[in-house]
């Protein structure tokens, strides 16, 4: 099954949600040009893309490994740049 992703806006993808649910492809989802997440219908064979996510995953972590990446300081440095970003152009947030 070929499994390359469509490109659409955010706000395309909010407007035709439904379109891509019951479509069989992944969906990257962009936002001013940048890919900001993907969207993977899972129906039908379910437990088949399941077990391909799960591969795809264990070669990822392999690959990461490998090449000495540290994915608990990639998921640090990644929350750190959305709490940042979250709090651009926001007035009265809350402080903690």
């Amino acid at each position: 099954m070929d499994m390359e992703a469509i490109t659409v806006g955010i706000r395309e993808f909010r407007a035709d949600l439904a379109e891509y649910i019951a479509a069989n492809m992944p969906v990257a989802v962009t936002r001013h040009g940048q890919t900001v997440g993907y969207f993977i219908p899972a129906h039908g064979q379910a437990e088949a893309h399941l077990a391909a996510m799960k591969k795809a995953s264990e070669i990822l972590d392999d690959l990461l490994t490998g090449r000495g990446v540290d994915v608990e300081e990639v998921v640090s440095e990644f929350k750190a740049v959305r709490r940042a970003s979250t709090g651009k152009g926001k007035t009265g947030a809350k402080s903690a």
